[in-house]
């Protein structure tokens, strides 16, 4: 899963979606990324996003994780009125469920820009070495092609 927000207290809010998901009954939190500052992307007009990925395991299927990832968007107050790509103080995205390629009006899998983010792909490279994008390859080969894209792990505690 991929984390990020560039409103208000965004790292608090990143941190607290990830710790929030590892409490929900049917998810497990395995692993989480460290926390990063990247530049905005498609809609450059805003404040740079902290970004994580978190890795969960479930029993439950991808359109059951995508509702409760958008449910917990909307308890943390998430808006849906401003322009897409633009500000937001939470976005959950479901990036990958295991080999899953799936795609309808709701959901994508794997996520269909992830391969092209470096906000993504060193995060999950960080927690997941060997990670594989279907119909992509190793999100670790994908990374050369995002080189330019600025992007800084941040310190425990510093924002």
């Amino acid at each position: 899963m991929g984390v990020g927000g560039n409103l208000g207290g965004a790292r608090d809010a990143v941190t607290s979606a990830i710790d929030a998901l590892g409490n929900a009954p049917g998810l497990r939190l395995t692993a989480r990324s460290s926390v990063f500052r990247s530049a905005p992307q498609d809609y450059a007009d805003q404040d740079d996003f902290i970004n994580a990925v978190a890795r969960f395991s479930t029993a439950l299927q991808p359109l059951e994780v995508l509702d409760r990832l958008q449910s917990l968007e909307n308890d943390m107050g998430r808006r849906r009125d401003g322009p897409r790509f633009g500000p937001r103080l939470i976005d959950l995205d479901l990036l990958l469920y295991d080999d899953i390629v799936y795609r309808d009006h709701r959901l994508e899998l794997p996520h269909p820009r992830m391969h092209r983010r470096r906000f993504v792909l060193e995060p999950l490279v960080e927690i997941d070495p060997d990670a594989v994008i279907p119909g992509r390859g190793r999100a670790h080969d994908c990374l050369a092609a995002c080189a330019s894209q600025r992007l800084c792990r941040l310190r425990p505690g510093a924002d």
